[in-house]
């Protein structure tokens, strides 16, 4: 950890991933491995909000990295009420949260009905003349919590089947590249195994992942050339990780090749944080020294645990406090 004297930071944000709240009985993953605590699920989003609301200094953002509802709420006739219960508790936070969209979200509502609904956190972008917006259909935007630094929030479902009608014209384009590569059946089971690194795996084309469209990366490259030339420094947000070495290639985003080419060819982003995984990873990448931060999940963190950390933010460094499964790191830039 950071030895330097102590120095207040130029701001302070949390960071919290994959709640995946349903009130039932605790269950395992899909391959039986790992439990899931959904219920108590809830109980270690308030442990968080606890601590941030308790800190000093106080956040002045969270970071909610997608999953925020488990899809079994959906047989239940339950998506409305449990998203009601995670978000009374999120906004009883000392600040705004900026919501990922994952896979959970998408298995509970529609695209059209997300961009209505209280997950939709576009209100809180950057509304500056460089704060350029991404196409409405989209949900990606930016923000500057100070001079120097940016955030993206960005769309890794913008390719993908989940949310979208069967008859439009973006279904059948995804559908048509994920049986290009997938050839099962079901769409959820993944095409041949799949280990931690190896690139070359197709596994990540399953219906629970997704990518980013051509006009979304387009609009990465803009936002990031402006932060080239300003100097900031950007940490790119988003449910799907896109370095194979802070996941199994499993989750990985379906063009995360196109994602990580961009981000080798701008200086100004130093970080990328996702969660899909529940297992958290990280990884700085040699050539362009940015640094990838799976974030551990509070779905499979158990009760007497947490799975939330706190970001305090220098000039030349990230320094993050982990609680329970987190552990603390230094991102030096």
């Amino acid at each position: 950890m950071d030895r330097r004297p102590t120095e207040p930071p130029l701001f302070t944000f949390g960071v919290i991933a994959d709640i995946q709240y349903a009130d039932i009985d605790d269950g395992y993953n899909y391959t039986r491995t790992n439990r899931r605590y959904y219920r108590t699920s809830l109980q270690l989003l308030k442990k968080a909000q606890k601590s941030w609301s308790e800190s000093e200094p106080k956040p002045d953002f969270v970071l909610q990295l997608g999953d925020v509802i488990d899809g079994l709420n959906v047989a239940r006739g339950a998506s409305d009420r449990a998203l009601d219960k995670v978000l009374a508790e999120l906004s009883s936070g000392p600040g705004p949260v900026h919501h990922v969209w994952g896979n959970h979200e998408l298995y509970n509502f529609s695209r059209s009905a997300l961009m209505l609904s209280r997950l939709n956190s576009k209100v809180l972008a950057d509304q500056s003349p460089t704060g350029t917006p991404a196409r409405s259909d989209i949900y990606a935007y930016q923000f500057c919590p100070v001079p120097g630094f940016r955030f993206v929030i960005m769309d890794s479902y913008d390719v993908g089947l989940l949310g979208r009608e069967e008859s439009s014209e973006q279904y059948q384009e995804a559908k048509t590249l994920i049986q290009r590569y997938n050839k099962n059946q079901d769409l959820n089971c993944p095409p041949g195994s799949s280990l931690i690194g190896h690139s070359e795996d197709q596994g990540r084309f399953t219906m629970f992942n997704g990518g980013f469209s051509p006009d979304q990366l387009d609009w990465l490259d803009s936002v990031l050339s402006s932060a080239d030339g300003n100097q900031e420094k950007v940490t790119l947000v988003s449910h799907l990780p896109v370095h194979p070495y802070t996941t199994d290639s499993v989750c990985l985003a379906w063009n995360f090749e196109e994602l990580l080419a961009i981000i080798r060819s701008h200086s100004s982003v130093v970080c990328y944080m996702a969660g899909h995984v529940h297992d958290g990873a990280y990884h700085q990448d040699e050539s362009t020294r940015v640094h990838h931060l799976t974030m551990d999940g509070v779905i499979e963190t158990p009760p007497h645990s947490a799975a939330f950390c706190t970001v305090s933010v220098y000039s030349d460094r990230m320094v993050l406090k982990g609680s329970g499964r987190v552990m603390d790191r230094v991102f030096l830039f």
